[in-house]
């Protein structure tokens, strides 16, 4: 399997910052998916758009908690969209799903 380069948009959409995640999310995307989070301010919500998510491997779970630890400490709700069925079961699995809400599309 070849690994596809991560990358990732912050935006703003209402009261919520958008990180717009593509390619693979691992080990290697670290630091520009904190440097994103950090462009995101302060917003009460911050979506995780996995719409345009390749892979996401154990490293990269990880780094989904700690952006998940960094938003309880600010009291933020976390929210994500896009992830396939498969990602969907994987964040069940892990529990990631108990601390994120989980959502259907876009809308």
């Amino acid at each position: 399997m070849r690994a596809t380069e991560f990358g990732v948009a912050a935006r703003r959409e209402g009261n919520a910052a958008v990180l717009e995640l593509a390619g693979d999310v691992s080990g290697g995307a670290e630091p520009e998916l904190l440097r994103a989070y950090r462009e995101t301010g302060d917003t009460p919500v911050l979506v995780l758009d996995f719409g345009g998510v390749d892979y996401i491997n154990s490293t990269g779970i990880a780094l989904i908690v700690g952006l998940l630890a960094e938003a309880r400490k600010s009291r933020r709700e976390v929210q994500a969209r896009g992830l396939t069925d498969h990602y969907r079961e994987i964040f069940r699995i892990t529990r990631l799903s108990d601390f994120m809400t989980i959502l259907d599309d876009e809308r």
